[in-house]
């Protein structure tokens, strides 16, 4: 059970309350911008911030994709959907609702061939490399949540290799990073370990460190580390207990 000051605590009562300026609002701004922002978005940290604050966009000189303001807002609601559920179980309903509050209402979702909320239905690379065939990703994402919920304490490592295992398989056709990543900072919190957020200043030292795991685990690590001390500093301002 979460103690009364909590990190998870606190982010469900800033949540519920509407609380502006805490560490729930700070968190969903920072998250939804960066890992956004790793998949391409071009909206700027204040866009995303003002969206947050105001559900509109402001004033911008540029051209503006619209699934890239979708995606924000959807963020949004991936996080607080985490912070309903966290201490529930991981499984494939719970991944696939995420990809499903994701990707709704985006220029994708009225693909034919794009399945939201459900697996891929086309064959997909990621960084050139092969990933699950389409075929044989629900079993292999059933063996992986399987495999994962038999550890009955999960470490840092256990998580970081979840996700790596989870990029591989690369489940759903786009939208897996973000999914992936909401899923680590869930199951940090699930689990008593300080979450992170993988800024886009730590894009590539995060995708060396997924390439390299489980022959070289350190240089994930290290980068999950080094974003879990930024957080840190994020708690200590708030003064929030970890």
């Amino acid at each position: 059970m979460a103690d009364e000051r909590s990190l998870i605590s606190v982010l469900r009562e800033q949540k519920d309350a509407g609380f502006k300026g805490g560490i729930y609002h700070r968190t969903q701004v920072d998250f939804a911008y960066n890992t956004n922002h790793i998949e391409g978005s071009r909206l700027t940290h204040e866009q995303t911030r003002y969206i947050f604050e105001t559900n509109t966009l402001g004033i911008t000189s540029e051209a503006t994709n619209v699934d890239d303001i979708v995606e924000t807002v959807n963020h949004f609601q991936c996080l607080d959907f985490i912070l309903d559920h966290v201490t529930e179980p991981l499984s494939e309903q719970f991944v696939k609702e995420l990809h499903k509050i994701l990707k709704t209402g985006t220029s994708d979702s009225r693909k034919a061939w794009f399945r939201v909320g459900e697996y891929k239905s086309l064959p997909n690379e990621v960084g050139g490399a092969a990933t699950c065939q389409p075929e044989e990703v629900a079993s292999q994402i059933a063996v992986l949540i399987g495999s994962y919920a038999a550890k009955e304490d999960k470490t840092f490592d256990d998580i970081l290799d979840f996700h790596h295992q989870f990029e591989v398989i690369h489940p759903f056709q786009d939208g897996n990073g973000r999914v992936g990543r909401l899923i680590m900072f869930k199951e940090c919190l699930a689990s008593g370990i300080v979450p992170f957020v993988i800024t886009d200043d730590l894009k590539y030292y995060y995708y060396r460190g997924l390439h390299e795991w489980p022959a070289i685990p350190g240089y994930l690590r290290d980068t999950c580390l080094t974003a879990q001390d930024r957080y840190k500093q994020v708690l200590d301002y708030f003064r929030v207990e970890y």
